[in-house]
């Protein structure tokens, strides 16, 4: 047997016993969701904990599987104890690194720590404990440019609409360099993160949900886009079911970036059109980028939009086409629908369970309710 072949099968037995998987951003919407469907596998999940130490589902549900780890990705190895990151050596097979801040206003330092940084020390106890590591990125990664984007690009030149973005295209390009190093990796990038594919249900209202439900309240009643521009939702379950498989197949995962979203991309016309079925909404016009001027609204409706609706005006001038091909391949299904009929399901859902029908009282209401500036 060659030398290779011996590391090779040793490399497989440490493996196959150390079958803990290390997650960050458990306590998130995906993450939580992650855990879950790690641990229905017969996976063991070790949870790094930061300020937040409940890991709960999409439907309500608090998990208690999986050891909790007191820790921060901000710092090296996590930030976690001698004891812990000891223990932790000798049980953990993979790495997966969902912590981030996708706040859309967050300082430019907390882009740097949370979501590069924070890259940087997922990939060093990857190397360092010879684990495979699945990071979860955004689709978004493919910045300003347009139509159809492949799961195996990433750097086309192209300018980004915030700083999320940006730094979560720049944790990508760590993670292939550390590839060409001898990481073994894999990459997921949800697109817009909504509720479940069958029924709608979400238990956190955040980013385009704050939009849309001012969008209805008649509180941005003009925003700058064009109509042909689209939106690629991303059901949660599909994208934790996703990420989930990138783990439990990781054979079939290595080296490879899945786009992990709904198969229809959703016009703005198309949004706009379903938005008016509902006789209690109000409907927002998208009127050209040149000819927008913030100086025309009103003042209240321009405080909501400097401070909420501009943040998310890049998604409204953009045609994107995610191609889906791997993702596919890896889950053995296509991509759920993301149509029209999808959209109506997320709606329903935000008026049976009240978050679109009762206004917020004031902007502070809004910004506190989106957790601007928070993590994932």
């Amino acid at each position: 047997m060659s030398e290779q072949a011996r590391a090779d099968r040793q490399r497989g037995a440490i493996t196959s016993a150390r079958d803990t998987v290390l997650v960050t951003g458990a306590t998130g919407l995906v993450g939580a969701e992650v855990v879950a469907r790690l641990a229905a596998a017969g996976r063991p999940v070790a949870a790094v904990l930061h300020s937040n130490s409940s890991i709960v589902r999409n439907d309500g549900t608090v998990l208690e599987a999986g050891t909790p780890v007191a820790g921060d990705i901000r710092a090296r190895g996590f930030g976690m104890s001698e004891r812990d990151t000891a223990d932790l050596a000798e049980r953990v097979g993979a790495i997966v690194h969902c912590a981030a801040t996708t706040a859309f206003d967050a300082r430019d330092s907390d882009y740097e720590e949370l979501n590069v940084r924070g890259t940087v020390h997922a990939i060093a106890l990857a190397r360092q404990w010879d684990v495979p590591l699945v990071h979860v990125s955004t689709a978004y990664v493919c910045g300003r440019r347009g139509g159809v984007v492949t799961e195996d690009e990433l750097d086309a030149g192209q300018s980004f609409g915030n700083g999320y973005e940006d730094s979560k295209f720049r944790a990508e390009q760590l993670v292939h360099a550390a590839g060409e190093q001898g990481l073994r990796w894999a990459i997921v990038r949800p697109g817009i993160v909504t509720g479940v594919g069958d029924s709608g249900a979400i238990r956190e209202y955040k980013n385009l949900y704050t939009v849309v439900k001012l969008m209805v309240e008649g509180k941005l009643r003009a925003l700058p886009g064009r109509y042909d521009a689209t939106l690629s939702l991303a059901p949660v379950d599909h994208v934790a079911d996703v990420i989930a498989a990138a783990v439990l197949d990781f054979d079939s995962a290595h080296g490879r970036t899945f786009h992990a979203l709904g198969r229809d991309a959703l016009s703005l016309r198309e949004v706009s059109d379903v938005l008016a079925e509902y006789p209690s909404f109000e409907v927002a016009t998208f009127v050209p980028e040149a000819t927008f001027a913030e100086d025309d609204l009103d003042p209240v409706e321009r405080e909501y939009y400097r401070r909420i609706g501009s943040l998310y005006t890049s998604y409204f001038q953009r045609r994107l086409i995610f191609d889906t091909a791997h993702a596919e391949v890896l889950l053995g299904k296509p991509s759920p629908p993301s149509g029209k009929d999808y959209l109506r399901l997320l709606l329903d859902y935000c008026l049976e369970s009240g978050y679109l029908g009762v206004p917020l009282p004031s902007i502070e209401d809004v910004l506190a309710s989106n957790d601007f500036g928070g993590g994932r």
